[in-house]
């Protein structure tokens, strides 16, 4: 192995880390977000989604992925077990170890829908169907060489693959579940359940942000040119674009400087990029992270008077700011950069309308299929499960102590009880 491909398989390998690291963003951020009562079982649920995630996708996952097959489904590689010493390219092991990282982040998008009311058991049994099925074919239309990728679809890192299609598992599953108890009043108005640790919230963020240069920088697969520089440079720029976007629409239109806003902004940045991070220059970086942290704060107060109860913003960052950053590529995807990274000019560099429409296409296609099969499978979940949802008495109490039998802040939440006589 030269060492060049030593330093390649090497760079791969720390950008798969930092992406498995991004889970302790979500630990932070997911039960940040929520209720005391719940945080133990979120920080866990946490924990073993990436348990579920791996063996699912090594077993079946990888193999409808990017095994041979056709322009819709991958038929081979299944129980992957490749050890060899790549001549070129990476190898396989490192390869596996950095896509199973993303199958598991989309994992956890989607069951950040579930949070709050949602029964163990349909966890895992969807997490095990979500790996299985649903993102891999996503994962193989665009990366694995299926029909998308044959179009030309511009997707560098995943505001498609990864987050689009777990923010429609999310979607599917907030309809099914329907509303958390006390979240909507009779008269159609809703209530802030608020998360209870905003310090948690914050740092959770900023784990993510950190993880997101593995996740976008590590999709060069490489070290030559250092292009990953420039991959990080547009990361950048559009989080902290989307963060001070979201905070100043906010301050302007509600009179506080809403700091969850602020936060959802930043991840909204990076979502948008984590497309186009490779096809844009740093200023139209600037102007996807701007449009995503604008539109993901308009996006939070449509999924709320809609009386769609989404505890963890899931739709609004990962779905419309997905949305966003796949279209963003037909825009501003620069010829230069769109030669060297596959897929054709944007209409703002005389492009025309293909790589819009290829986006476009993409879009309305990937979340279909993905809110659909989740759909769908949450259907046959609860048939198997006999519903999807806690009790009424076990959402009140917390489902770290009806699922799990004790409390992830049990000093606090005794003493919470013991005054409330409960």
């Amino acid at each position: 192995m030269s060492e060049m491909l030593l330093m390649d398989n090497l760079w791969i390998m720390i950008s798969a880390i930092l992406v498995l690291f991004m889970q302790g963003g979500f630990i932070l951020l997911e039960a940040g977000s929520t209720r005391m009562k719940n945080a133990g079982h979120i920080a866990g649920k946490t924990i073993f989604t990436v348990g579920i995630a791996s063996l699912v996708y090594w077993a079946v996952g990888w193999g409808f992925a990017y095994g041979d097959g056709n322009a819709f489904i991958g038929l081979s590689d299944f129980f992957f077990g490749d050890y060899s010493t790549a001549d070129e390219g990476l190898v396989g092991s490192v390869d596996f170890f950095f896509q199973v990282m993303f199958a598991a982040i989309a994992l956890t998008i989607a069951l950040g829908g579930f949070a709050e009311r949602a029964k163990l058991s349909v966890y895992i049994i969807f997490a095990v169907l979500f790996t299985a099925f649903v993102y891999p074919i996503v994962a193989h239309w665009i990366w694995g060489g299926g029909w998308l990728a044959e179009l030309g679809k511009q997707d560098f890192a995943g505001s498609t693959v990864v987050h689009l299609t777990g923010a429609m598992g999310a979607l599917a599953a907030t309809i099914l579940l329907k509303p958390r108890l006390g979240k909507f009043n009779k008269d159609g108005s809703s209530n802030d359940l608020a998360g209870h640790n905003q310090v948690y919230t914050a740092l959770g963020v900023l784990i993510l942000w950190v993880g997101w240069f593995g996740f976008n920088g590590g999709s060069t697969f490489g070290v030559a040119d250092a292009f990953f520089g420039y991959v990080a440079l547009n990361t950048q720029l559009a989080a902290a674009a989307g963060a001070v976007a979201a905070l100043f629409i906010a301050w302007s239109l509600s009179g506080k400087a809403d700091v969850p806003t602020m936060l959802n902004g930043a991840l909204a940045g990076l979502v948008a990029i984590t497309a186009s991070c490779a096809f844009v220059a740093p200023w139209a970086a600037v102007i996807i992270g701007t449009i995503g942290g604008l539109i993901v704060y308009f996006s939070m107060k449509f999924f709320d008077k809609a009386k769609i109860d989404d505890p963890i913003f899931a739709l609004s960052v990962h779905g419309v700011a997905g949305v966003w950053g796949t279209i963003s590529t037909g825009f501003f995807a620069t010829p230069e950069l769109a030669a060297m990274n596959g897929g054709q000019a944007g209409l703002f560099y005389g492009g025309g309308f293909a790589q819009l429409g290829v986006q476009s296409l993409s879009v309305v296609v990937c979340g279909l299929f993905a809110f659909v099969a989740s759909y769908v499978l949450l259907l046959i979940t609860k048939s198997v499960v006999g519903g999807l949802r806690v009790t009424e008495e076990e959402e009140i109490m917390g489902l770290d102590l009806s699922e799990h039998g004790s409390y992830g802040y049990p000093e606090s939440m005794q003493s919470t009880s013991q005054k409330t006589g409960a």
